[in-house]
């Protein structure tokens, strides 16, 4: 029986390298990003796999389009990976990028998104046998990185790794498995042509986490080839 997997931020980067995945492996992909009628590239991988997949448009700060989707929906989602996320400014203390609608907008798409799309989803996931989220972090939230820099993303991917842990706590006593993934150092717009790996090897790593999540892993932090991190 295939799964299937919601994925925000489906449209580009890694987010489309997940969608690629999911249905390449024959499994049902709800992708929803912010604007789907310029996402081509999207819109094409889902024009050939027609039945397996459906795209949506919506904010993951808007909490009454994600419900709105959630209630369009006839069968459970197995999978929910909040990938959808943005970066603030990049430098130090100094960096004027750091002001209040960048801060803001970091915060809400990076920590309030992922709260919000599990919590629209989550009559879906109740009716899946094994409902699993994934919430798409970052290294840079872990308090053991040595960073001096993107304050606010920082923060951020931090705020997420917390969201994450009290999802965890609070729905694991209904078999529903939440953890986080540092997605590599990715060759994205975010993270440059140097980066370490492709978003396609990071996908690959990260789909294969999700189809391994049980819930003795609920609450943790991890790699996207699966080693455990600090939070």
């Amino acid at each position: 029986m295939s799964t299937t997997y919601l994925v925000t931020g489906a449209n580009r980067g890694i987010g489309l390298e997940i969608a690629k995945r999911v249905l390449a492996n024959g499994d049902r992909l709800v992708a929803v990003c912010r604007h789907p009628e310029t996402a081509d590239a999207l819109n094409a991988l889902v024009a050939g796999h027609a039945g397996h997949a459906q795209v949506y448009g919506a904010d993951t700060c808007d909490a009454p389009a994600l419900e709105a989707i959630a209630s369009s929906l006839t069968t459970p989602v197995d999978v929910v990976i909040c990938n959808a996320g943005v970066m603030s400014a990049r430098g130090g203390i100094a960096d004027v990028g750091n002001e209040a609608s960048s801060i803001s907008d970091a915060l809400m798409t990076n920590v309030a998104g992922p709260f919000f799309t599990t919590r629209a989803f989550l009559p879906a996931l109740k009716g899946a046998a094994v409902p699993r989220v994934a919430v798409i972090s970052s290294l840079m939230g872990s308090q053991q990185h040595q960073g001096a820099s993107a304050y606010f993303y920082r923060a951020s991917k931090a705020g997420a790794n917390n969201i994450m842990v009290t999802l965890a706590n609070e729905l694991k006593g209904a078999g529903i498995t939440v953890a986080a993934f540092h997605p590599g150092w990715v060759q994205t717009d975010m993270g440059g042509a140097n980066a370490d790996i492709t978003p396609a090897q990071s996908a690959a790593g990260l789909v294969a986490q999700c189809q391994a999540l049980t819930l003795d892993k609920t609450g943790g932090f991890f790699n996207y080839d699966g080693k455990p991190l600090p939070l």
